[in-house]
This record gives C-alpha cells, structure tokens and sequence, in this order.
C-alpha cells in the first residue's frame, strides 16, 4: 500500500535557502591543474570588486599569461597576509632568498595598456579561474600557489603556479601595494534603501 502526497494546484515550489558550513582540509586536484606552471613574474590588477592575478612567463617572446586568477579582496588580503607569513618561515630555515638584479637605470615601466598588447593571452585563459583560498608551501628554492576554490561540497585547485624564492618578495610587495591602493580609492557604497541622486 503506498499513499501520494499531491501538491496544491496552483502552488509556486517552495524555495530553500540554508547556511552552509564546513571544514575542507582538502582539495580536489584535477588533472588540467595538477602539473602546475611556472611563473617569472606577476601582474595584479583590481576593479570594483575583485583583483586580477595575472602570473606571466617572461623567458620566451611574445611574453604569455600562463595563469589568471580572479579574488575578491578580503580573500586577496588573506593571501598576502599567508605570504607574508611563510617567507618568514623561509627565512628562518633558509635566509633571504637571492635578490633579482635591479631594472636598468632610467628605464620606465610601460603602460598598462601598452603592456598587455605585448602580451600573449590565451583564449581560454581570458575569463581567469576564481579562487577564495590559497594553500602555499614551499622548497629552499621556490614557492607553490594551490589557488582553491571552496565551495560546497568539495573544495577544488582551480590554479597551481610555481615561482622561484626570488621572486617572492618583489611579488609580495605588489600584492601589498595593489591592496593599499585600493583601500585608499575605495569609497563606502550607498546605505540599503538610500535615495541615489537622480541623472541630470
């Protein structure tokens, strides 16, 4: 004997909205991403409501995108604070790693503009991978990034990007400009329900 519970006529499908929280100590690793790439340099560019890591392969001409990964801040921030933390931890075991030579005297960085017409980006790679989470370790002679997206049920690596020691502190000095900057043009949006002034 079975019974049939029939929905009222006429009736919208009830919505459910739950909370979700949880505890991801791993990550699910795909094979796109598992062999990583490796970086020689970054480029970090922010709009409105996220930052753009850009990591770039400057040993081969047309220099190339070999990653993009989209953050919001408050996740852009985490990762800077993490870096900062395991360089400290390097040090501690390692030293200082190896400054990179200066740029040559009186040369004057590019453009934004100009720099990415340079630039060889990928079709695939335009729309960037999002990640909210970073898992960082490191060798005594470079840095792993595993950019993680956490969403339930299960947290994935959507960018692995390896650099050398190096280029560590120049890059955590971008990372920590990029946010100031941001933070100093960054205005409070409107207040819920506040009138907007009208178009002219």
């Amino acid at each position: 004997m079975s019974s049939e519970v029939n929905p009222e006529p006429n009736k919208e499908p009830e919505t459910v909205t739950q909370e979700v929280k949880y505890s991801q100590v791993s990550a699910r690793v795909t094979e796109k991403v598992s062999s990583g790439v490796f970086s020689s340099g970054a480029l970090l560019l922010n709009g409105q409501n996220e930052f753009i890591l850009d990591f770039l392969q400057r040993m081969v001409q047309p220099q190339r995108v070999v990653a993009r990964v989209v953050m919001s801040p408050p996740a852009l921030l985490s990762f800077c604070n993490a870096l900062e933390e395991n360089l400290s931890m390097f040090q501690a075991k390692f030293g200082a790693p190896q400054q990179l030579p200066p740029p040559p005297p009186g040369s004057v960085p590019l453009p934004i503009d100009e720099l990415y017409a340079q630039l060889k980006i990928a079709d695939e790679m335009l729309e960037g991978s999002y990640s909210n989470a970073v898992m960082i370790s490191h060798s005594p002679s470079d840095f792993v990034f595993d950019f993680i997206a956490t969403f339930y049920p299960r947290s994935v690596v959507s960018a692995r990007v390896f650099m050398s020691a190096s280029q560590i502190p120049p890059f955590l000095n971008t990372l920590k400009k990029g946010f100031q900057q941001f933070k100093d043009k960054m205005t409070p949006p409107p207040a819920f329900g506040q009138n907007l002034s009208p178009p002219n």
